[in-house]
């Protein structure tokens, strides 16, 4: 259980390079190479992005943060994408911060997103709670005990 910025997180506690400037918090991402603002989804988020590292061993190189992309003519952005080594996305996740819960809306909302990347995977998580869902063309979209297995994937 990770704590830190006011939060407990089920994820395992993880080390960041964290910065106070202008009476403001930052966190490296090392996906995106830089200092962000440190928000409880932010926190939710990097917290994601190092248990996708470090517990699933996926590359970095195959993660997105922020991942732009158009749907019905509007412009959204994903959390995080995971790509297969082909450049397609397999796994789309939303992040929440740890107050927001998880709601039909907000998998409706990845499920939209989902429409314009066609990830096998979906992952919505507020880090305290994870919601994995996977579709199979027999049974539709499943929802799965924990985190998918990626590697196998990629």
């Amino acid at each position: 259980m990770s704590t830190a910025n006011g939060s407990s997180l089920n994820f395992p506690t993880y080390r960041f390079r964290v910065k106070q400037e202008n009476g403001n918090r930052y966190i490296f991402d090392v996906i995106r190479k830089k200092f962000i603002a440190l928000t409880p989804e932010e926190w939710v988020r990097q917290h994601l992005i190092s248990y996708l590292i470090t517990n699933l061993n996926l590359p970095t190189g195959l993660i997105g943060v922020e991942v732009g992309f158009s749907f019905n003519s509007i412009n959204h952005r994903a959390d995080v994408v995971v790509y297969n080594r082909r450049g397609a996305p397999i796994l789309l996740a939303e992040c929440k911060a740890p107050v927001v819960e998880i709601t039909n809306e907000v998998v409706d909302q990845i499920c939209r997103y989902n429409y314009a990347l066609n990830a096998e995977y979906l992952l919505i998580t507020n880090g305290l709670k994870h919601l994995t869902l996977q579709f199979s063309s027999a049974k539709g979209w499943i929802t799965l005990d924990g985190f998918p297995e990626l590697m196998n994937k990629i």
